[in-house]
């Protein structure tokens, strides 16, 4: 048998509250060295995506949105503000499900989730309308934090940028990786591993990008803790030299999209 790895994930403290413009590399890996600590190769940085949000500017005051009358229908339909559809509209390719329990959207980046990514929580000014997108290419994004982690740190690493997601047929929300560069998405495990008995996987697909999200979005917390960094170490088989086709690159197909 072939032992898993260890792998350690801890959330990064003493770092800032982000805002338009502030150096996301440089107050990582400050924070990191104010613990006596750095990155080391094949270290993974999980980051919330607000954080990364903020950092781009893409707050929205829902009181400057005019909403036009695919948004006042979709208003009435699910009990929600005329100018918060207008926003979800904006940010979507499709709208999928609409009820008062849920608008179901698929972002323009492809991802399916609830409100196209678009939160309040945790953003200042979001009890008066302000409210947070997802940053404009998350996998852009990704890369472009990578290098920069890369460069202060002369390690390579792999950086994830995570955001909570529901599930169908489950209740709750998990970190899924919505962003990510130089780390494995999936690991196609199908016909070249085999299991306790010799047998030949014919289904098994890890989503590697989405469990390191999860684990990292468990470590950093949901609330106040003020934590939205987390560092995955021992994970270093899944990090490697290219930035790879980032998180997009896990997303179904819609052509094989069972839920449509």
């Amino acid at each position: 048998m072939n032992s898993p790895p260890a792998i350690v994930v801890r959330p990064l403290a003493g770092l800032p509250m982000f805002a338009p413009g502030m150096p996301i590399v440089q107050a990582i890996c400050s924070a990191l060295e104010a613990e006596g600590d750095g990155f080391r190769d094949g270290d993974i940085c999980v980051m919330a995506q607000k954080i990364v949000s903020k950092v781009e500017g893409r707050a929205v005051e829902l009181a400057d949105l005019t909403p036009d009358r695919t948004a006042e229908d979709l208003a009435r339909n699910t009990g929600r503000e005329p100018a918060m559809a207008q926003a979800i509209l904006n940010e979507s390719s499709e709208i999928l499900r609409a009820t008062p329990a849920a608008i179901i959207a698929r972002h323009r980046t492809g991802h399916v989730l609830a409100n196209a990514g678009i939160d309040a929580s945790n953003i200042e000014g979001g009890d008066t309308g302000t409210v947070l997108l997802w940053p404009e290419d998350p996998d852009v994004s990704a890369r472009t934090i990578r290098a920069g982690l890369q460069a202060a740190s002369g390690k390579q690493i792999a950086v994830v940028i995570a955001d909570s997601m529901g599930r169908a047929w489950r209740i709750g929300t998990v970190g899924t990786a919505i962003g990510c560069a130089g780390l494995t998405v999936l690991e196609d495990r199908r016909g070249r591993a085999v299991d306790l008995f010799g047998r030949t996987l014919q289904a098994t697909v890890i989503a590697v990008a989405d469990s390191i999200a999860a684990m990292g979005a468990l470590a950093m917390g949901e609330g106040d803790e003020g934590t939205p960094v987390a560092i995955v170490r021992g994970a270093g088989k899944w990090v490697y030299d290219e930035d790879g086709q980032g998180a997009a690159s896990g997303l179904r197909p819609i052509e094989q999209d069972m839920f449509l």
